[in-house]
């Protein structure tokens, strides 16, 4: 019997970049799902903007740098920035918001970098960042779902307030949406509590109004958007998509100093729920700070990681001036990463240390 020599690895396993990436944007779903029936179907046609000018953007740069474009958009990466960052904005924002942010997330935080693999900080949140940043009215109110109750909208109805700042119906209070006016338009509940507590608002004051007023089904939307986005997490983490340090230890640090904090000053900073289920901190929690690019590869170096993300999230959210934070927080710990990894690396089965 003739035996076959052959190079290792001898062991494969079937996964590919495309494969997963693929999983993870199908783990987005009921997340997804839960945005489009509270916030309507805006959120879809941001996400399809997105995707579309990713695609554009990364061939466009593709073809500059002479490399493959249909190989390269196959491994999935672009559309899953592009994803994450349609996700991440109003669903009625102006057409352009979500082009220049996707434009600057694969140019400047991915292609800048030499592409897949390179890239220092997580390119959806440098997009991400940017928008805030440069237009933060347009970037800070969301559709209100009660609103979308009382108005019946229609696809095209949606797609002019979109490309063009008004609808056919009720066109002259649905033009105000863009410029912030609340109408079909309103701050998130994180900026809503920040808000109040900056005037003082007692504890009463605080949340009394979340459970009476009208708008409970804004704030229910908020949390159900964040358990399908918990679901997704957990399906990635059951199978073995991504690891469960990073995840953890940002829930962990997140709820540790949100009840220091709130334990402390009750009357000035927001109950831990409200920052476990509002905003984007399950998003953030298994889709955004997992990513293996520009997160730690260490395990002790996912939990620091991790740590790190949940301390500037809540850090932001409660002195900063911006309601949510975890696009920051993301990149902040980005800049750590490499220190992380250096300090952070395990030793070499069978080694010893110098001078001993």
């Amino acid at each position: 019997m003739v035996f076959q020599i052959s190079n290792s690895p001898y062991t494969h396993h079937s996964s590919t970049i495309s494969n997963t990436m693929l999983l993870v944007i199908l783990a987005t779903l009921p997340g997804i799902s839960a945005q489009w029936y509270f916030f309507g179907i805006g959120s879809l046609i941001q996400i399809l903007l997105a995707i579309i000018t990713a695609w554009i953007t990364e061939g466009l740069i593709l073809w500059l740098r002479n490399l493959t474009i249909l190989k390269t958009l196959s491994d999935n990466s672009a559309t899953l920035t592009a994803l994450l960052l349609g996700l991440s904005l109003p669903p009625l924002s102006p057409w352009w918001l979500v082009v220049l942010g996707t434009i600057f997330a694969i140019v400047i935080g991915k292609q800048l970098y030499g592409g897949l693999g390179q890239n220092l900080f997580n390119p959806a949140m440098v997009g991400y960042a940017v928008l805030l940043i440069s237009f933060p009215l347009q970037m800070t109110h969301w559709t209100s779902p009660t609103a979308l109750q009382e108005t019946k909208f229609e696809f095209m109805d949606v797609v002019n307030i979109i490309f063009t700042g008004h609808a056919s119906v009720d066109g002259a209070i649905l033009q105000l949406q863009h410029l912030g006016v609340d109408g079909i338009s309103q701050a998130t509940p994180l900026n809503i509590l920040k808000n109040r507590h900056r005037i003082g608002a007692n504890h009463q004051q605080l949340y009394w109004p979340i459970s009476t007023y009208k708008n409970i089904l804004t704030h229910l939307a908020w949390q159900w958007v964040n358990i399908g986005y918990l679901i997704g997490g957990s399906m990635l983490l059951i199978k073995n998509v991504i690891r469960w340090h990073i995840p953890i230890s940002f829930l962990i640090s997140l709820s540790m100093f949100t009840v220091l904090g709130w334990l402390f000053s009750p009357e000035t900073l927001n109950v831990p729920i409200v920052h476990l289920f509002y905003g984007s901190t399950m998003l953030g929690a298994f889709f955004i700070a997992t990513d293996p690019v520009t997160a730690a590869t260490t395990n002790v170096g996912r939990l620091i990681y991790g740590g790190l993300i949940g301390m500037f999230t809540w850090l932001i959210r409660s002195f900063g001036d911006y309601p949510d934070g975890l696009a920051f927080s993301v990149l902040l710990a980005n800049m750590f990463v490499t220190s992380i990894d250096y300090y952070t690396q395990p030793r070499i089965y069978g080694s010893c240390k110098e001078n001993q």
